[in-house]
């Protein structure tokens, strides 16, 4: 091989290995850009819910949601007594009526 073949090869080589990397930094580049966007809305969210929740202190609201449990338990327990009242009442009707 002549000197100049085996330089025209090297540069081929070299033209090849420039291209990957080229297109290495581009895919970086887009990959960025996303993912700067991507933290940008999640920025964006987190900001939202925190102003949502501003004030508010997680104890307080886990008490409330308990009580709130507390109070439909007792709720449907009371739905549960009249209902069984109300199956008693009708039984009496209908042995009247009979």
């Amino acid at each position: 091989m002549t000197e100049t073949t085996v330089m025209h090869a090297d540069l081929d080589v070299l033209a090849e290995r420039v291209e990957q990397a080229a297109a290495l930094v581009q895919r970086l580049r887009d990959d960025k850009q996303r993912l700067e966007r991507e933290h940008e809305d999640l920025s964006r969210r987190l900001r939202e819910s925190e102003q949502k929740l501003q004030g508010q202190d997680p104890g307080t609201l886990l008490a409330e949601l308990q009580g709130l449990r507390k109070e439909q338990r007792e709720w449907q327990n009371e739905r549960r007594e009249v209902a069984s009242r109300i199956e008693g009442l009708v039984k009496k009707l209908e042995r009247l009526d009979a």
